[in-house]
């Protein structure tokens, strides 16, 4: 059924107007004032904001990590997502060296299958660059659409891989038009600070944070920028988390490499202290780079001001604090690293970004959304609100205020990172290609309606304005 949703504003990267959206066919069909249309549904969204639905550029579903999976799924996580504002998520398959690429994507798409409200797309882990990878990579690229490969320069032993293999999978991605996203800390000079603590029987959670410095990210982030200004090439440093990554990815920018940066919500509203509770809570906020001093917070926002970072992420990885943080009681290195994030992404930086005034309202939404969109070969079918787009939307109250609860949360896991926070602005109603999956703050969608996006090849944005050039 056509909709017609009248009388909001509608906010985009560039713009924030008052005009009526006439919703066809899960398109944008019409903006205009004053729209009429007998056969179609309205909506009226008085008051409230219209957002392009958010993209979610970095989650892990159900995902494989130190013994145990991920408590939230593709279809409990993008539910929660929805509830959230978000209408497409990005997920990282996991792979495993000297397998095929493709068993990996075909796990996830096993996982995903018939499960996902919201639309989603696949990010692709490299662990070992070699020439069965090198003759698998094009076809990855263009049958599955997947443009954007992990490398992981932490998680020794685990995940992580060297710096040749980064430095291969960066030439890569510059000859078949690819986007190289990074896990930056020192894996190496890590697992040496993690050992030391444990001879000393510092167990507790804490020392998940000690261990991992932020001296350890900003090295690791600095060597990736350099690479990538070597190899001519692009990258996307995921979950920035202190003033020492920032700023050399601000230093890269400046000499004209093709750098980007993303933060996340627990980072620019949680700190270290939260770690160091008694009765093992901590653990609920044991995830990887860890929670920095809170001063690193207002280096952040500021650096989001700027343009010096430009996305946030959730880095949902949600696990039960009984059951699976548990499994760590004793020796840190034992849990389960990653938080329930996925909801509370677009409130938590609308009510503490916006609303404190330390960014922008298009700015919001170029970091929630569009931005990503533009990275990551999506838009502008997602990523914005205009005429052909999807019609992905999100109909926003600015004024309500909420308090974040497990008690009120929509994710499968027992415990809310942001508990007790009041937050002001919360999603109302979100449509995914014109149908509701929120209404008036219900679940309304259907199971397995989400489609998986095959994406553009990465194009270089040769400035914070331009529009992507998109190789197809």
């Amino acid at each position: 059924m056509k909709k017609i949703i009248k009388n909001g504003t509608i906010v985009t990267a560039s713009d924030t107007y008052k005009a009526d959206i006439l919703v066809e066919n899960g398109v944008i069909a019409t903006i205009s004032k004053n729209i009429t249309d007998s056969s179609a549904e309205v909506v009226d969204a008085e008051g409230k904001y219209v957002f392009p639905g958010g993209v979610d550029p970095h989650t892990h579903l159900e995902m494989p990590f130190g013994g145990t999976v991920s408590k939230d799924d593709f279809e409990t996580g993008t539910k929660a997502a929805a509830f959230g504002g978000t209408t497409t998520v990005i997920d990282f398959c996991i792979t495993n060296k000297g397998k095929p690429l493709q068993n990996s994507i075909d796990q996830w798409h096993a996982k995903s299958k018939d499960k996902a409200v919201i639309d989603y797309g696949f990010h692709l882990m490299i662990s070992e660059m070699n020439e069965d990878v090198l003759n698998e990579l094009p076809k990855v690229m263009d049958q599955e659409g997947i443009t954007s490969f992990k490398v992981f320069m932490a998680y020794k032993n685990v995940f992580q891989a060297d710096d040749g293999t980064l430095f291969k999978t960066l030439e890569t991605a510059k000859e078949l038009g690819g986007l190289v996203m990074v896990h930056a800390e020192n894996g190496d000079v890590i697992d040496h600070l993690v050992n030391k603590a444990l001879a000393k029987g510092n167990t507790d959670p804490i020392y998940h944070a000690l261990t991992r410095p932020p001296e350890a990210e900003g090295e690791a982030t600095g060597r990736a920028a350099q690479l990538t200004g070597l190899a001519d090439s692009q990258l996307y440093v995921v979950h920035v988390s202190c003033e020492e990554s920032a700023n050399k990815i601000a230093e890269a920018r400046k000499k004209g490499y093709d750098v980007w940066g993303e933060t996340c919500p627990q980072y620019l509203a949680l700190d270290q202290s939260y770690m160091d509770q008694p009765n093992f809570e901590g653990a609920k906020y044991v995830w990887s780079p860890p929670l920095r001093e809170k001063w690193n917070q207002e280096k952040l926002w500021n650096a989001l001001k700027t343009g010096e970072l430009q996305t946030i992420g959730s880095d949902q990885c949600s696990f039960d604090f009984e059951g699976q943080k548990d499994l760590g009681k004793g020796d840190f290195t034992k849990i389960p690293n990653g938080g329930p994030m996925i909801e509370d992404r677009v409130s938590i930086l609308f009510s503490e970004g916006v609303k404190k005034g330390r960014i922008t309202l298009n700015q919001f939404v170029d970091m929630t959304s569009t931005r990503s969109a533009k990275l990551f070969g999506l838009y502008p079918k997602k990523g914005t609100i205009s005429v052909g787009t999807d019609a992905d939307i999100v109909i926003f109250d600015p004024n309500v205020e909420r308090t974040i609860s497990v008690e009120t949360h929509h994710m499968a896991v027992d415990y809310n990172a942001f508990e007790g926070m009041k937050v002001t602005g919360e999603p109302i109603s979100v449509l995914s290609r014109g149908e509701f999956v929120i209404k008036d703050k219900q679940f309304v969608g259907e199971v397995g309606s989400g489609e998986y996006l095959k994406r553009a090849r990465y194009g270089k944005l040769t400035s914070d304005t331009d529009e992507a050039a998109l190789v197809e």
